[in-house]
């Protein structure tokens, strides 16, 4: 007889109900379902009693999902001698939880025989456990073929184990009848997958059906899917809908979640609820947490807590931890500290704390020590390291082995090391590729990068063409536009470049106010172009003030031009001082000018 069939079975669970001990206050409801269990047990037991073997079995089982494996035992066994495979079953449960593993499989393998799925899904498992995977498949491929849930999965799980391919197969069968696991696991799957065909590029999205899974399973309570999907809506820019999920996955105690959670809310603005769940996560035990709490005490001033943080990740064994305490140390100018704490990042494969400690030892007048780190952290993937190495080569006038290290961190997006390998091309005479690299870096923000550009661009200018009516027509072109981006970054020679071009124009106004910026910004030639300028609206007087800037800076035509304002206004000896300078500052032709000036003016002092 097989009335109850396998919802009397429970084994598969993992849930084995113990009796839990009740208030003597119960509320209503709790008591109206004690009482009809109490009678359903009573009607069952009498039935029992009077030889019924459904009833038997089905008092065994009740008695088994209470714990009362002495009261559930010999109405098992007698519902099983009657062929009853539930029981038969149920009783290699109740064998199993006394620690009669073999007896056990002995009467699951009868109930399996006897049409029992759930029976040959505990046999599978038992006989996995023992290592003879060959029946194990056998006996779960028996439950998985026949429709029993858990063991599609667990056959999905060994066939994976052994690198399956069919494994995929039974996963999507358990996660289409609702295990959540396995929903989860097939998302893992799919998304490994793509991954792979995407031959490592982090810029892969997660497919489709992947998410759809994820969504599954996080849906049935499934933290670490909720966690996952919650990523994935992260990267969409979907926020709101992640935080959601993040917030489920957090509360069921996933301390990653929490942490994601926590800088969800710090990117919105809220640190105080950021530090409240990096808190929860950092106490169980996640080390990027810990580290998000470290940096945030670190911003206020907080230092020992931020070190005890800091120590608390690297307990986790978040390497970060060891690198931020050499930040930490660094930042107070604990230099021996930092060292020893880069050091220990270093050693652990820490590829930026490595860079920063070769730094360490290169301002300490270690370059021997610090180049062997360097070259580490840049094998390893630092983009600054790479570019550091370069900077190292060069220093030594290494040029083919400093252009290589710009070259591989300007692959990498590096600036500065796209300008340096510009500038090299551009003295090797290869204008196209010194272009392609100018233009990179300028993009990136390199203000000199913009400038040289445009100097590259503006060499290749036309003339601007005439008007027909003989008035000269402009036409904004992209070396000014380059010119102006680096004057705006504060560019002094772009600054005087963009001034020149308005004065060409006409745009005195323009050509006067990057002028000045430039000069007041220490550039000679601003300041010479500013008194040039200045002189032709014939403020004279101001304009000697801005030579004078130039000339104590070394420009020699502004000297030139201080000389000639003394002659002229009857100062000679001061015009006499200025020509001396302009002939020691050159260049050639001005040198020449002004010894003529300066000897006109001796013989006039003479006379």
């Amino acid at each position: 007889m097989d009335v109850m069939g396998d919802k009397a079975t429970l084994f598969e669970t993992g849930r084995f109900v113990q009796p839990s001990s009740r208030e003597d206050t119960e509320t209503p409801d709790e008591t109206g379902e004690i009482a009809d269990e109490a009678a359903e047990e009573l009607r069952q037991r009498l039935a029992a009693e009077a030889g019924d073997v459904e009833a038997m079995s089905v008092l065994g089982a009740m008695l088994l999902r209470r714990g009362d494996l002495d009261g559930a035992e010999p109405h098992l066994r007698a519902a099983t001698a009657a062929g009853d495979r539930a029981a038969a079953n149920n009783l290699g449960v109740l064998l199993h939880q006394r620690g009669y593993a073999d007896e056990a499989a002995g009467w699951w393998r009868i109930a399996a025989v006897a049409g029992s799925t759930a029976a040959a899904h505990a046999l599978g498992r038992h006989h996995r456990e023992r290592g003879d995977e060959p029946a194990a498949e056998y006996w779960l491929r028996q439950s998985a073929e026949q429709g029993h849930t858990l063991g599609a999965y667990a056959l999905a799980d060994l066939l994976e184990h052994r690198g399956d391919a069919a494994s995929e197969q039974w996963m999507r069968v358990a996660a289409e009848r609702g295990h959540r696991e396995a929903a989860y696991r097939l998302a893992r799957a799919l998304d490994r997958n793509a991954a792979r065909e995407a031959d490592g590029d982090n810029g892969v999205q997660v497919p489709e059906e992947a998410e759809q899974w994820y969504r599954q399973a996080a849906a049935r309570g499934h933290r670490r899917a909720a966690l996952h999907l919650g990523t994935i809506l992260e990267r969409r820019g979907e926020l709101k809908e992640a935080g959601r999920w993040y917030l489920t996955s957090a509360k069921d105690g996933e301390a990653r979640a929490a942490c994601a959670l926590g800088f969800l809310l710090r990117d919105a603005g809220d640190t105080e609820n950021a530090a409240v769940w990096w808190l929860r996560a950092a106490q169980d035990g996640d080390g990027n947490a810990a580290n998000a709490l470290g940096a945030l005490h670190a911003e206020r001033g907080e230092t020992q807590t931020a070190e005890r943080w800091y120590r608390a990740a690297m307990d986790a064994g978040d390497v970060n931890g060891a690198y931020n305490l050499g930040l930490l140390c660094a930042e107070q100018g604990r230099t021996p500290q930092a060292e020893q704490w880069y050091r220990r990042a270093a050693y652990a494969g820490h590829r930026e704390a490595a860079n920063a400690l070769a730094i360490l030892l290169l301002r300490g007048g270690d370059e021997t020590g610090a180049e062997p780190w360097f070259s580490k952290a840049a094998e390893a993937g630092s983009v600054d390291a790479a570019f550091n190495l370069g900077i190292l080569h060069a220093g030594r006038c290494e040029e083919q082995a400093a252009l290589r290290w710009y070259e591989r961190a300007a692959a990498a997006g590096h600036t500065e090391a796209a300008l340096q390998v510009g500038m090299a091309r551009l003295r090797d005479g290869d204008e196209q590729e010194a272009e392609r690299h100018l233009r990179c870096a300028a993009g990136g923000g390199s203000a000199e990068a913009a400038y040289r550009l445009a100097t590259v661009l503006d060499a290749r200018r036309p003339p601007e063409p005439a008007h027909e009516l003989g008035e000269p027509v402009h036409r904004r072109s992209e070396c000014e536009e380059w010119y102006e981006r680096a004057a705006d970054q504060g560019h002094r020679r772009a600054q005087v470049r963009v001034g020149m071009l308005a004065a060409a124009r006409g745009d005195v106004v323009e050509a006067a106010r990057w002028y000045r910026e430039a000069a007041e910004a220490g550039s000679r030639n601003g300041a010479f172009n500013l008194g040039l300028l200045l002189a032709r609206e014939g403020s004279e007087p101001e304009a000697a003030v801005w030579w004078k800037r130039a000339a104590d800076a070394g420009h020699g035509r502004a000297a030139l031009r201080l000389a000639l304002v003394y002659a002229r206004g009857g100062e000679l000896a001061e015009g006499q001082r200025w020509a001396d300078r302009a002939v020691s500052l050159g260049p050639a032709s001005v040198a020449e000018r002004a010894e003529r000036l300066r000897d006109a003016l001796r013989q006039e002092l003479s006379a």
